[in-house]
Formats: structure tokens, C-alpha cells, sequence
């Protein structure tokens, strides 16, 4: 099973996680981590590590971080780079779309990267710009 830890800004995990539930039932293999303006990096490193020894029988671990770049997938990145986990992957930039992707579909996909790519190409599908076009009066039933 691949793990997956949703990670970012403010109360983005948490957020992020609760639209999962609604859509997806409870979740296991599966690790929210806020980092709060208040907290450090040195906090939210602890956070991550823990999640990550949470998920120590996985035979991966996904961290899914909102924003690249940032703290928590800077923090994230330089875990990967410690060599916690064998096979670990960081990804930034999330969506909901992405993350429901991931978490249904790893049962299915068992390559952590192969997952993540599939996962990254759903949550750019799901990002469109919705506009009226100037000519449009009125919806067809």
C-alpha cells in the first residue's frame, strides 16, 4: 500500500482532508499535517517525521504538499533527501481532485510514481476557467 500525507499552510490538510472524507468515507494509510502560523519548520519537520513513522509498513510514501516551494514541501523534500523512507515522493502544487485520485486509485496503482503522475495529470484536468461567452442567452435542457 502506498501512503500518502497531505501537508500545507494554515489548516490547508485539514481542509483538504475533510473534502476527502465527504467524498471517499474514512481514510487510512492516510496522514494530514497543518502547518500553523505559529508553528516552526522544526515543528512541522517533527509532524512530518511522525506521519512518516505512521506509515512505516507501507511499501511507499507519498507527501502531497500545497504549495511548492513552501515550507512544508521544502521540509518534506529534505526528509525525502535524509532517506527516512526507501521509497518516498513529494509532490506540490495539490488540488482535491488530485489528492481523491491518488487516495482511490493506489489500491489499483501500486508504482508510487506511476500514481503520482496519473494523480498530478487528474488534478490539472480538474483546474478550468469558467467564463460566458458573450453570444451565450440561455442553457439548453
Amino acid at each position: 500500500m502506498i501512503g500518502i500525507i497531505v501537508t500545507g499552510h494554515g489548516e490547508f490538510a485539514s481542509g483538504l482532508t475533510s473534502g476527502l472524507k465527504l467524498l471517499a468515507g474514512e481514510t487510512e494509510y492516510y496522514e494530514a499535517v497543518d502547518f500553523k502560523a505559529e508553528d516552526s519548520t522544526e515543528l512541522l519537520t517533527e509532524r512530518l517525521k511522525s506521519a512518516i513513522r505512521r506509515l512505516k509498513d507501507c511499501e511507499a510514501v507519498a507527501v502531497l504538499a500545497d504549495l511548492t516551494g513552501g515550507s512544508p514541501f521544502n521540509m518534506a523534500s529534505r526528509l525525502k533527501m535524509s532517506g527516512i523512507h526507501e521509497n518516498m515522493e513529494v509532490i506540490g502544487g495539490i488540488n482535491l481532485p488530485l489528492v481523491l485520485h491518488a487516495y482511490m486509485s493506489r489500491g489499483m496503482i501500486s508504482d508510487i510514481r506511476e500514481l503520482l503522475n496519473a494523480s498530478l495529470e487528474m488534478g490539472k484536468q480538474h483546474m478550468m476557467y469558467f467564463h460566458i461567452s458573450d453570444d451565450t442567452c440561455e442553457l439548453e435542457e
